[in-house]
């Protein structure tokens, strides 16, 4: 059977000012394996793979709770990126010693996870999250 959806992969474009920097930091340290990289006359740009995606849509008071839950007030802009790693405690250390800024350290959440949020390279807010369970 063949898979009918239209969309068949979500892609966030982001533009770095320091290209290597961010490269270093989403590749290397947060771990997303590379899946290709392309250069032109005027540039570079490297494809990671993040597993699977997801694309969440909340509305203002919705996203203003988020906040207030991983972060005490509302902190985030229009968009914010979010990676479920395995140990979120661990990776919000190692991103935070890679130069990410952490906001808010590891929190269980009511929907039953630990999420932590931190500023990173090229200007992304990020969550990181760890399932705990049903």
């Amino acid at each position: 059977m063949t898979d009918q959806r239209p969309v068949r992969q979500l892609r966030l474009v982001v533009t770095a000012e320091d290209y290597q920097e961010a490269l270093r930091f989403y590749r290397d340290v947060l771990g997303l394996p590379e899946q290709a990289a392309f250069s032109s006359p005027d540039g570079h740009v490297t494809i990671l793979d993040a597993g699977r995606a997801t694309l969440e849509i909340a509305d203002p008071g919705h996203a203003a709770y988020i906040d207030d839950v991983e972060v005490g007030h509302r902190v985030a802009g229009h968009l914010r990126v979010a990676f479920e790693v395995t140990d979120a405690t661990a990776a919000t250390a190692s991103l935070s010693d890679a130069g990410a800024e952490v906001i808010a350290p590891p929190t269980v959440t009511p929907w039953n996870s630990l999420n932590s949020r931190l500023t990173a390279p090229a200007g992304l807010q990020l969550t990181l999250f760890e399932e705990l369970g049903p």
